[in-house]
């Protein structure tokens, strides 16, 4: 549904090239990093925008008048161009370069929820979210009375759409939900969660980090009211990330922090603020990080993304498949293509599982994944997860199910 200009042939052998990570050994293996969810490396281009913008072009932007903060202000703009096509969204305003998903989540808790949250004023959520996506709303719990109401997993591992449409009262103000799980992979039904709210009247946030790689990115489909990812797991840098809300939102919300570039006029007794998205990047901003978000979106809009995300699946389907036959091993979640695999062997703790795979070369994440809750529904205290990119093969997806079978019997 996005509009781009495919100008390459998907052919992973040839895309693993432009990842020059990607040719390391780790304890005298080659490395397999399947630890995408949490960060995903880095292409060539990438990292040659922002190593050239500093030798040639750097700049602070806006306002500057000479040469070089031209260059970079174009950089920049051309940046927020590149996410306007990625998103699909109507309007270029649409789109705030914020520091990461977690500062534009609580830049729409603090900017758009929170004015008009009174006592008893419902903010739904799911168990399936990534901290980043409760604490802020605690925020609203603890200094303003709101109540948190949570859409629980089903036995299956899918979202219970069912009590989702019964959260719903006259006192349900926002919906904050994840588009796709962190820590299982779980793609959640996101346009029927949007279209069931927006028949309430309540706006929705999407929280997208991982949606952003792996699922429909068109705002103008999804409809959703915010959508929120961070660049580095998109192939760009850390220290950068996205905020698209609606233009009706943006020019109705107040600023998030003051500071220079979000004013308009700044006097003794009152100021005056920019026009979005403007009002909402008070300071200088992470422009060589911005930049290279852009390039990272330029990289990715070069394939058809149905075949990058067919890829990923794939990868993790051949994963899920191969260790869901290991003796001891327990996959989580629901049954579903996705290229996040989240797993526990019994009686290893999962740090375990990972030190041991990490020694095969294979990097791969242990821990509670931010979702303290989830894994609290799960039963468990944390997952061992392996996690697919474009530049992951099958291959890799053997290797990974060969080692892990490997360190289980080590602890045996």
């Amino acid at each position: 549904m996005n509009n781009q200009n495919i100008t390459r042939d998907f052919n992973v052998a040839d895309l693993r090239s432009d990842f020059p990570i990607l040719d390391m050994q780790v304890y005298g293996k080659p490395l397999v990093y399947l630890d995408n969810a949490a960060s995903a490396q880095k292409p060539k281009s990438v990292i040659a925008s922002m190593t050239d913008l500093f030798q040639t072009k750097y700049a602070n932007v806006h306002r500057g008048l000479h040469y070089l903060s031209n260059e970079s202000t174009q950089l920049f703009e051309d940046a927020r161009r590149n996410v306007q096509t990625y998103l699909n969204a109507q309007h270029e305003s649409e789109i705030v370069f914020t520091g990461g998903a977690t500062d534009a989540i609580n830049l729409v808790a603090s900017s758009f929820v929170e004015p008009d949250i009174k006592p008893g004023d419902e903010i739904i959520l799911s168990v399936f979210e990534h901290h980043s996506n409760i604490v802020p709303w605690h925020f609203l719990r603890e200094r303003f009375g709101a109540v948190l109401k949570w859409i629980p997993m089903q036995e299956d591992g899918a979202l219970d759409m069912a009590a989702y449409k019964e959260a719903f009262s006259e006192r349900t103000k926002f919906v904050s939900i994840s588009q796709m799980s962190n820590a299982l992979g779980t793609p959640l039904p996101s346009k029927d969660i949007i279209d069931f709210a927006h028949q309430k009247g309540v706006p929705v946030l999407l929280d997208g980090c991982q949606g952003a790689v792996h699922d429909v990115t068109d705002m103008q489909y999804l409809d959703c009211d915010f959508y929120v990812f961070s660049g580095h797991k998109v192939y760009g840098p850390t220290g950068v990330g996205v905020l698209y809300a609606k233009k009706k939102h943006m020019e109705a919300m107040r600023p998030y922090r003051g500071g220079g570039e979000m004013i308009r006029e700044v006097h003794e007794d009152r100021i005056t603020y920019a026009d979005a998205p403007h009002k909402f990047e008070a300071g200088t901003p992470a422009i060589a990080e911005v930049i290279g978000l852009g390039a990272a979106i330029d990289y990715i809009l070069e394939f058809d993304r149905a075949l990058l995300h067919a890829h990923e699946q794939a990868c993790g389907k051949v994963a899920r498949d191969l260790i869901s036959n290991i003796d001891g091993v327990k996959v989580h979640g629901l049954k579903c293509e996705s290229a996040i695999v989240s797993f526990s062997v019994d009686g290893v703790h999962p740090h375990d599982i990972a030190m041991v795979l990490d020694r095969s070369g294979i990097a791969v994440r242990a821990g509670h994944h931010c979702a303290q809750p989830l894994m609290r529904r799960l039963n468990v205290a944390a997952t061992a997860r392996a996690s697919f990119a474009v530049y992951n093969t099958i291959e890799e997806a053997e290797q990974f199910a060969q080692a892990l079978d490997k360190a289980i019997k080590f602890f045996k």
